[in-house]
């Protein structure tokens, strides 16, 4: 049988991959001493890794596909077809930002301002590349990790990721320069994407994951409304928003069907029942394909 070798982020994104995948309609369960999860499709083999090593994995072949950040991908250099970006991290679905950073009471002002300094960060040929880019030598330190307690009695600075900045203000660090912003990617190797099989699961992959993205925030509304105010009640609703209208068995009245945001339903609803608009149904969705 043919298998697609699936590389999934261990680690802070993890439990929202897997939740991605969930509402894509597939069941990802894994222990919490294993890196093989188990997915409910058997044409699928999912491997856990960290972030940082999906690129290099495939870049060698030795999967076939996988989620990582751009920020990975841009610190390896790892030449990969990216399939489709996924805005989704492990607290919002905001990016994450790679930024320089350096203790509040440090005089330092700019990346320029490190000629000769010392700098920590999991991102060394990242950052390697930024200095060099604006002409900055400084010695950069490879860190597992905890960047923050380092500055500034190890390092003058170090170069991390950033999703709320809220661990910079806790060590009482500020940022001042950003690197890249960055967010997760689905990338596939150059032989998975030449083997036409695994192109097509790839690309039913896409699908499905994409659904699952473009429905994270909108949901479905559902509403009766009477016939001589059906103008009324669908003129509140969003222009670019078009409803599907049904016949009902009686004939004075109609049913819409709606996809909003749930903001947009939340602002909606009172208006449009104060219209005349009843039963309003609002439900969930899982997947929202255009």
């Amino acid at each position: 049988m043919n298998k697609l070798k699936l590389g999934l982020p261990k680690g802070s994104l993890q439990e929202a991959t897997f939740q991605l995948f969930d509402r894509a309609g597939f069941h990802l369960r894994v222990s919490s001493r294993s890196y093989q999860p188990v997915i409910d499709d058997e044409e699928i083999e999912p491997v856990l890794l960290r972030p940082q090593e999906i690129p290099i994995y495939l870049s060698k072949g030795l999967i076939d596909a996988g989620l990582t950040g751009a920020d990975w991908i841009a610190d390896t250099g790892a030449e990969l077809t990216e399939i489709c970006e996924l805005r989704y991290s492990k607290v919002t679905n905001n990016p994450i930002r790679i930024v320089l950073a350096v203790h509040n009471d440090s005089p330092y002002q700019s990346v320029k301002d490190l000629e000769g300094k010392r700098i920590a960060s999991e991102y060394v040929r990242l950052t390697e590349r930024y200095l060099e880019s604006h002409g900055v030598n400084a010695s950069v330190d490879f860190s597992w990790g905890a960047c923050e307690v380092k500055v500034p009695t190890l390092v003058d600075a170090i170069v991390v990721n950033t999703e709320t900045g809220n661990s910079l203000r806790a060590h009482n660090l500020r940022i001042i320069e950003t690197l890249l912003t960055s967010t997760t990617r689905f990338v596939a190797n150059d032989g998975a994407m030449e083997d036409a099989w695994k192109a097509d699961k790839i690309e039913s992959l896409k699908i499905l994951l994409m659904g699952a993205m473009n429905a994270a925030s909108l949901v479905g509304l559902k509403m009766n409304m009477p016939v001589d105010q059906q103008a009324e009640i669908l003129g509140l609703l969003p222009a670019i928003n078009t409803p599907t209208i049904s016949p009902l068995s009686d004939k004075a009245w109609v049913a819409a069907e709606v996809i909003l945001t749930e903001k947009q339903v939340r602002e909606l609803v009172p208006a449009l029942k104060r219209a005349g608009a009843t039963g309003l149904v609002e439900y969930p969705l899982n997947k929202v394909i255009f």
